[in-house]
C-alpha cells in the first residue's frame, strides 16, 4: 500500500556530490520547456525510488520532469569531466545539457534537455525529441535484458523550438543511474595536475559506488580492479546481445560499468562483425567488433588518470590480464550462456570464435539465429531457412552438435535455459524510428508499445509477432548521428 511519503510532492533527495569542491560541478538552474506535456512515465523506474506508480495522474510530475518543481534537499548541478573523445583529448566537457536534482534510495535523478549549464560551450542544452525517446526505451530494453544500464523516470515533450538538421520540437528525459562518474571525470582532475581533488573524488566513487572497500588500504586500486572487471561483464553483454553503443569515449564510459549516455546505438540486424552506427565513425573506431579493444583503451586511460593514486605497475598487470583472459573469458561466457551449455569445455572459445565468423558469413539476422536456435532438436531446416548462406550454418552445426554430446542436462533443459538467454524482442533502430515518427505527430502509441515489448524480451506475445522478425530490407543498418 503507498502512503504519502511516495508522493512526488513529500520527496526528499540528497546531495552528497555538492560535498566535493566546487571545480566538480556547476550549479545551474534548469530553463523549463514551454508548454510541457507528458509522452511517457515508466512504473518500474518509479518504484525504484518509491514513488507512486500513479505519479503519472499528478500535475507535480510534469513540473517535475520540466525542473519546474524543485523536491525537497534537491539542488540542480551539472557535473564537470573532460575525456577522450574519438582517441583525442578534450579537457573541457561536463554535463553541457543535463542536470542533476540529487539522490535518493541510491538512484541519482538528472533532467537531459533541460538547459544551458557551464558545459555547454556554443550548445544550447536542449534535446531533441527524437533522441530522448531513443534514450527514454533503450535504456530500459536493456534492463530487461541483463545488461547494466541508467534506467528512466518519465519524458515530456513541449513546444520550445529547437535547432538540429532542422526545426525540431525540445524534450526532457528524467534519468536514474546509481552513479553518474564517468572515466573522464578523473581525467579531468589528472590532465589539470589536480590530484588532491582526483583523491577526493575517488574517495567518493568508493563510498557510492564500492562501500566494502572504504576500510581498506589497497582500496584505490582494488577500485580499479572491479571497475576493469565490469567492464569486462558489461562489454562481453553487449556482444552477446549485439548492441553497438556507437560513441565509447572515455567521458561516456561509467565507473560502475553501465550503459550510459544512449546516442547513435543499435541492436545488430544481420549480423556484421564490422558494422558501425555511427555515421560520422568514419574509419569505424566505434564499430561492434571493435567495442572489446576500445574498452581495453579507455581502461588504460583510466590507469593513466588515477596513476598519482595507484600503482601504475600493478595496473598494468590487471590489464595485461584483461586482454589476456579477463574479457576473452567473459565473452566465452555469455555465448556459452546464449548456447545452452552448461558445462565448461577447453575448446568452447574455438566453437565461440567459428560462430562468430559463421554469423558474418551467414548474412542472417542476430537476433532471430539465438531465437530460433533455443529450439534447436537436430533438425536443422529452420536455421537454414533464415540464412542466406545456409551451407555455412551447416558447418557449425556439426560442431554444436559434438559439443552438446559433452553436456549433462536434456535437450529440454537446454531450451528451457537458451529461451530464457535469447530475446524473442529487442529494440531495432526501424522500431525506435516509427514510433518517434508517429511522436512528431503527437500520437505516442508506439512509445507505450514499445516500452512493453521492451520489459518482456523473452515472452511470446502473439499480438506483437510482427516485431520478432527480421529487420526488412529497406531499414536495415540504420546509420545515425552524435546530433541530437
Amino acid at each position: 500500500m503507498y502512503n504519502a511519503l511516495m508522493n512526488i510532492e513529500n520527496m526528499t533527495l540528497k546531495t552528497p556530490y555538492l560535498s566535493l569542491d566546487n571545480e566538480f560541478y556547476d550549479l545551474r538552474n534548469p530553463e523549463p520547456l514551454d508548454e510541457p506535456y507528458l509522452i511517457s512515465f515508466n512504473p518500474e523506474a518509479a518504484k525504484l525510488i518509491d514513488l507512486d506508480s500513479e505519479s503519472y495522474n499528478d500535475p507535480l510530475l510534469i513540473a517535475l520532469l520540466n525542473g519546474a518543481f524543485s523536491p525537497k534537499g534537491s539542488r540542480f548541478f551539472a557535473m564537470c569531466y573532460a575525456g577522450h573523445q574519438f582517441g583525442n583529448y578534450n579537457p573541457w566537457l561536463g554535463d553541457g545539457r543535463a542536470m542533476n536534482l540529487g539522490s535518493t534510495l541510491g538512484w541519482n535523478l538528472q533532467l537531459k534537455g533541460s538547459g544551458e549549464t557551464l558545459y555547454s560551450r556554443t550548445a544550447d542544452g536542449r534535446a531533441a525529441m527524437r533522441s530522448s525517446i531513443r534514450e527514454y526505451l533503450m535504456s530500459e530494453a536493456m534492463h530487461h535484458l541483463g545488461i547494466p544500464t541508467t534506467r528512466a523516470l518519465g519524458i515530456i515533450g513541449s513546444k520550445t523550438k529547437i535547432i538540429r538538421n532542422q526545426m525540431e520540437n525540445a524534450a526532457i528525459v528524467m534519468r536514474m543511474s546509481t552513479s553518474w562518474i564517468r572515466f573522464g571525470s578523473f581525467e579531468y582532475f589528472y590532465y589539470n595536475r589536480e590530484y588532491a581533488k582526483l583523491e577526493a573524488l575517488a574517495e567518493y566513487v568508493i563510498t557510492e559506488s564500492f562501500p566494502h572497500l572504504q576500510k581498506d588500504e589497497d582500496r584505490f586500486y582494488k577500485m580499479f580492479c572491479e571497475v576493469l572487471e565490469r567492464t569486462a561483464s558489461l562489454i562481453a553483454k553487449w556482444q552477446g546481445i549485439g548492441f553497438n553503443h556507437g560513441v565509447m569515449n572515455t567521458d561516456n564510459m561509467s565507473i560502475e560499468g553501465l550503459t550510459i549516455d544512449y546516442g547513435p546505438y543499435a541492436m545488430l540486424d544481420d549480423f556484421n562483425y564490422n558494422y558501425i552506427c555511427n555515421h560520422t565513425d568514419k574509419i569505424g573506431r566505434y564499430s561492434y567488433g571493435e567495442q572489446p579493444n576500445i574498452s581495453y583503451w579507455n581502461l588504460t586511460k583510466l590507469s593513466e588518470a588515477l596513476s598519482p593514486i595507484v600503482s601504475k605497475e600493478k595496473m598494468q598487470k590487471k590489464l595485461d590480464e584483461y586482454g589476456a583472459f579477463i574479457y576473452p573469458n567473459a565473452y566465452i561466457d555469455v555465448v556459452r550462456k546464449k548456447l545452452g551449455l552448461s558445462v565448461k569445455n577447453t575448446n568452447d572459445a574455438q566453437l565461440v570464435e567459428e560462430l562468430v565468423v559463421t554469423l558474418h558469413e551467414a548474412y542472417v539476422d542476430h537476433t532471430l539465429f539465438f531465437r530460433t536456435l533455443s529450439r534447436y532438436d537436430g533438425d536443422r531446416a529452420p536455421l537454414y531457412d533464415i540464412a542466406m548462406e545456409p551451407v555455412v550454418v551447416d558447418n557449425w552445426l556439426k560442431l554444436y552438435d559434438k559439443r552438446l554430446l559433452d553436456e549433462t542436462s536434456t535437450q529440454a533443459e537446454r531450451q528451457e535455459r537458451m529461451l530464457q538467454t535469447n530475446p524473442k524482442y529487442i529494440l531495432k533502430n526501424y522500431m525506435i524510428q516509427d514510433a518517434i515518427e508517429k511522436a512528431e505527430c503527437d500520437d505516442y502509441s508506439m512509445v507505450e508499445t514499445l516500452l512493453y515489448i521492451a520489459s518482456h524480451p523473452y515472452d511470446e506475445l502473439p499480438e506483437f509477432e510482427n516485431f520478432a522478425g527480421d529487420t526488412p530490407e529497406e531499414y536495415k543498418n540504420i546509420g545515425l548521428s552524435c546530433s541530437s
